[in-house]
C-alpha cells in the first residue's frame, strides 16, 4: 500500500505544480501588463492578484521540494491543508473581483476566445482546482501518517521508530 500512496503523492505534487503555474502565468502577465500600461490604476485588485501570485509562487516551490519521493513527505500534511485554504482564499477574492467586472456567474468557467474575461476565469478555475488537490495531498498525507500498520510475523505490533516490543 505505501507505494499506491507514494505514487498517488507524485501525481498530486505534478498536478499542483502544473496548476500553480497556469494562476502565475495568468496573474503575472496581467501584473506585468499593468505595471507597464501608463493609466491610472485602482490598487485595490492588485493586492488580490500579489497574494494569489504569492500563493502560486509558494505552491511551485513547495510542490517542487515535496515532489522528491522521502516518506518524511508525507508528514507535511498540515502545510498541505494550510495551502489548500490559501488557495480557497485566493479562489474567493478572485470570485469577488470578477462579479465586479460584469463577466458573470463565477461557476460557468469558459476559457476560449482570448477575452479578459476567459483569462481570469482560467485563473479561477485553476486556482478552485489547486485548492481541491492541496487538500487531497493533506488527506493522504494523514492516511500515510496515521493508518494501521501491519503486525509483525511473531503476532506483535511494530511501534514507531524501530523500537520494538520486549
Amino acid at each position: 500500500m505505501p507505494v499506491i500512496s507514494r505514487l498517488a503523492s507524485i501525481i498530486l505534487r505534478i498536478a499542483e505544480i502544473g496548476f500553480a503555474a497556469v494562476v502565475a502565468g495568468v496573474i503575472g502577465h496581467h501584473l506585468a501588463r499593468v505595471h507597464h500600461s501608463s493609466a491610472n490604476v485602482d490598487w485595490w485588485p492588485e493586492s488580490r492578484w500579489i497574494y494569489t501570485e504569492v500563493i502560486a509562487g509558494i505552491s511551485i516551490l513547495l510542490g517542487l521540494i515535496w515532489l522528491i519521493p522521502f516518506s518524511s513527505g508525507f508528514f507535511s500534511w498540515p502545510l498541505d491543508v494550510l495551502i489548500s485554504f490559501a488557495w480557497f482564499a485566493a479562489f474567493g477574492v478572485l470570485v469577488d473581483w470578477l462579479k465586479r467586472q460584469g463577466c458573470g456567474s463565477p461557476w460557468i468557467w469558459r476559457f476560449g476566445g482570448g477575452s479578459a474575461c476567459g483569462q481570469w476565469r482560467a485563473a479561477e478555475a485553476f486556482s478552485f482546482l489547486s485548492a481541491i488537490l492541496w487538500l487531497v495531498s493533506g488527506i493522504v498525507g494523514i492516511w500515510f501518517t496515521f493508518r494501521v500498520r501491519p503486525s509483525t510475523t511473531d503476532g506483535s505490533r511494530r511501534r514507531r521508530w524501530g523500537r520494538s516490543n520486549v
